[in-house]
């Protein structure tokens, strides 16, 4: 073994044998280094070992030179590039004087002098920050030595072409994105970037061409790869063409509001194909406004609002995407940015909006302050009428009628009429309607000599639910880009009952084609003793307010004072032919399970999916899903044949009770929530006579799809995301929504807000009215300036002229946030403020400083006083 060991300036070398070992030892220009055929071990035991063994052996051998020095430090490798996101590991070699080299990586100190750029561990790994260059240095005591990196941009690693693996219909689209993935982690949309091809061609083309990079359109049955290319990166997914049927185009959002001067609406078409698949059907579809002026639409679907002129505060266009003969719409809403700043477009459908929200959230004239005193606000005028006002009243603001502008309120009556009153006045010119249509007269399809109907002389006498005539009960629905009035109408023409959809132009009341159209159906099943079953225009009442949907009506039916044969049945219309597209029927085998909701609207959303509720009737516990749906709160879709899909239903466990007892879940109407936080995005909630609060997935309505709960249940619905029993009293009516609140009104008892936080109500209600609501109960209404000034307003209709009972409605406003109640109509002096007599079920609409009421006899108006 040889020793070799400084002493000033003298070395000492031994050698001698121990164990084949070799040692040496350096100090102190570079570390000491010990070097063994076995291991590695500490300079200062294998020297202490070693001396020892030279002491005993009494054999020392001295030399004298000089000991090598540190002369300087290289860094390699020289001057590297990298991308931002990589690393770089970097090596220190030292040189010494006596031209030695050695490995000193992991005894330098590195450094890294923009660390912004990159920084370095004590290994010596740089990592890429930032684009630019620093300077990495590596030294040992007094010596030093650097080189110099370069980051530059994060470069490109893979590729992810979506959607991956699609399967389309032959003779449609499909357009492919390229999202890239960067060696710094980051991601980017390189769809545009990306040189597009398909490996077979002959299935289908893609576009590298400016504005449609990544669109694959089919050609013929069978799969290409499509592959995106950035420089030697690559990404590929396979695209699968078949024969399929489109069935259904949807166009959503529906019916959005926009400002005018430029705003922008994006809208998608989603096309529905025969074996249930769906397909982004945007960039295939032909898109165009029906009202170019108002807003134009770019082959992407992309509307643009267009500047209305100073008069004019809102207007109308219908956005259609076409793909082959199928059609989807919806109707874009443009209020004036400078004379309509509260945005308001109107009131065109039952309860405000599709959801059946309630809710007018674009109100500016309304205020707390205004309408809490008499002297404020009041009754400022009635327009008498020809029967009931069951039907809620709706609004279409700057309507040309008869040479002049109007804002305009429509009127539907039991009396098969419809007017149309100038919704600011009843002075001069204004004091008659603007015009008045009768739909049971030759001009809008009916037989000579037809009337309104008499239920109780031709089919009970001793019905008191519609008396003494009945005409047009429902809620009509409003298209203001096209200015058509869907209305139903019933009449007795030559001891025929029969039901009619009608097109009625808003600005004449004229018929409109392809208007009118019976409504008639027959169906198989047993459920009146039969092989067959038909509506039968007698037994059957449309009740529910119209729905229009992607360019499609939506009309219900139920009974009459519950007189049977009668079931539930669902109808869908094509708004520009008038066909029958397709019908649901609640108990083909059954009975009863009619859809009345005490009128309020089939309820939508922007996938065109129908929500509506079933009252008591015969329920098929055996099947799933069950053909006989009484009790049931059901979703449903037009898929482009004879049949409404029942999509999703949920049924209480407790059903058999509610039908035997006439406790109907369908009495009262389905609110859909807008977007929650929280675990659930699609929420809807709806209440019964049992006065439980349902609250459901729409997306999917029950847990496990047990859409009616038979053990365990435990009292309770444990498949849906929440339940309150007993929380109000029984519906007659439907709730309200705003501010993440709803508010609700049951028979008998108190206006109620419920908060939602997170998507669940609170279990017990925010704030409570002093005033309770008699039998029926009420629907509220909402107005509000954004979330501020909002009041609720709601009508005491239990004095609806029962034989017993019969007297003026009462409206009433209350304070959103406390539901302290601010005016009701009884409070004036003098009887000023009295409404018509009640009509059961009425629903206030609030619109442009006004509250509309429907009575018996007249439409009061409700507003601010000079």
């Amino acid at each position: 073994m040889c020793i070799r060991s400084r002493s000033g300036d003298q070395r000492v070398c031994a050698q001698l044998s121990l164990k084949n070992e070799f040692a040496v030892y350096t100090y102190p220009e570079a570390p000491a280094v010990i070097r063994s055929r076995h291991s590695r071990r500490s300079c200062s035991a294998l020297l202490l070992s070693a001396c020892a063994i030279l002491l005993l052996c009494s054999c020392s051998h001295s030399v004298s030179h000089s000991e090598p020095t540190l002369v300087s430090i290289a860094v390699t490798p020289p001057n590297p590039s990298i991308a931002k996101g990589l690393t770089q590991s970097f090596t220190a070699t030292g040189t010494y004087s006596d031209g030695s080299m050695q490995n000193i990586t992991g005894f330098v100190t590195w450094t890294s002098e923009t660390s912004g750029v990159a920084t370095i561990t004590g290994a010596g790994v740089a990592t890429a920050a930032g684009v630019g260059s620093s300077k990495i240095q590596a030294a040992l005591g007094s010596v030093n030595g650097f080189t110099m990196l370069t980051v530059t941009p994060a470069a490109l690693v893979s590729i992810a072409v979506t959607p991956p693996n699609p399967t389309i219909a032959n003779g449609t689209m499909q357009q492919f994105t390229a999202t890239g993935t960067y060696t710094d982690g980051s991601m980017a949309n390189i769809t545009t970037s990306a040189n597009w091809t398909s490996l077979t061609p002959g299935v289908a083309t893609i576009s590298n061409t400016a504005g449609t990079q990544g669109l694959a359109t089919s050609v013929m049955n069978g799969s290409t790869m499509i592959q995106a290319t950035l420089g030697a990166v690559q990404g590929n997914t396979t695209l699968n063409v078949t024969t399929l049927a489109l069935e259904v185009l949807v166009v959503s959002p529906q019916n959005p509001a926009i400002a005018d001067a430029g705003a922008m609406q994006t809208f998608t078409a989603t096309g529905y194909f025969n074996d249930g698949s769906t397909q982004n059907l945007t960039a295939t579809a032909t898109w165009t406004s029906s009202a170019p002026s108002v807003a134009t639409v770019s082959s992407a679907g992309v509307a643009t609002s267009q500047t209305l002129g100073a008069s004019v505060p809102t207007g109308f266009s219908s956005i259609q995407a076409v793909v082959g003969a199928i059609k989807g719409v919806s109707i874009l809403s443009v209020t004036n940015h400078t004379t309509n700043t509260s945005g308001f477009p109107g009131v065109f459908t039952q309860h405000n909006d599709i959801s059946r929200t309630g809710q007018n959230t674009t109100e500016t004239t309304l205020t707390l302050s205004n309408v809490a005193s008499t002297t404020t606000f009041g009754k400022k005028f009635s327009q008498g009428v020809d029967g009931f006002i069951y039907a809620q009243p709706l609004y279409v603001p700057n309507v040309a009628i008869g040479g002049s502008t109007h804002n305009v309120v429509y009127v539907a009556t039991e009396g098969d009429s419809v007017y149309a009153f100038d919704a600011d006045s009843n002075a001069g010119a204004n004091a008659n309607p603007l015009w008045h249509a009768s739909l049971i007269d030759t001009a809008h399809g009916a037989a000579a000599g037809a009337t309104t109907v008499n239920v109780r002389a031709n089919l009970d006498e001793s019905c008191t639910d519609l008396i003494p005539q009945v005409g047009i009960t429902s809620t009509p629905v409003i298209d203001p880009s096209t200015n058509t009035m869907y209305v139903e109408a019933t009449s007795e023409e030559n001891s025929q009952f029969i039901h009619r959809l009608h097109a009625i132009d808003i600005t004449t009341g004229a018929e409109k084609a392809p208007g009118p159209v019976s409504v008639t159906a027959t169906v198989p099943g047993t459920g009146d003793g039969g092989s067959t079953v038909s509506l039968d225009g007698l037994h059957h009442l449309n009740r529910p307010g119209l729905l229009l949907l992607n360019g499609t009506i939506y009309l219900a039916y139920a009974s009459h004072c519950d007189d049977t044969p009668y079931h539930g049945w669902l109808f869908s219309y094509n708004a520009g032919t008038f066909t029958q597209t397709g019908l649901e029927i609640t108990t083909p085998n059954g009975g009863l399970g009619g859809y009345w909701m005490s009128g309020a609207g089939v309820a939508g959303d922007s996938n065109a999916n129908i929500f509506i509720a079933s009252g008591n009737g015969d329920f098929d516990t055996t099947h799933v899903p069950a053909t006989e749906l009484g009790d049931t709160i059901l979703k449903l879709f037009y898929n482009g044949t004879s049949t409404l899909s029942l999509e999703d239903y949920f049924t209480p466990y407790d059903q058999s009770n509610l039908d035997g007892g006439d406790v109907d879940l369908g009495s009262g109407g389905v609110l859909l929530l807008p977007d929650q936080p929280g675990a659930v995005t699609h929420e809807l909630v709806e209440a019964g006579k049992e006065g439980t609060i349902y609250l459901l997935n729409r997306d999917q309505m029950t847990a496990g799809n047990l859409h009616y709960c038979q053990t365990s249940c435990n009292g309770k619905d444990p498949q849906i995301t929440q339940e309150l029993q007993d929380a109000v009293g029984g519906l007659w009516s439907m709730p309200a929504y705003f501010n993440s609140a709803i508010y609700i009104a049951g028979s008998g008892d108190s206006l109620k807000e419920f908060k939602l936080t997170n998507g669940l109500l609170g279990t017990s209600p925010s704030a409570t009215s002093s005033p309770q609501f008699p039998f029926p109960g009420a629907t509220p209404a909402v107005s509000a300036n954004g979330s501020t000034n909002g009041i609720v307003w709601a009508i005491d209709s239990s004095k609806y002229g029962l034989p017993t009972s019969n007297g003026p409605a009462v409206l009433h406003a209350f304070r959103a946030d406390t539901l302290v109640e601010l005016w009701n109509s009884t409070q004036a002096a003098a009887s000023r403020d009295t409404a018509g007599d009640a009509v059961k079920f009425a629903v206030p609409t609030v619109a442009n400083g006004k509250v509309y009421i429907g009575t018996q006899t007249e439409l009061d108006v409700y507003g601010t006083l000079p």
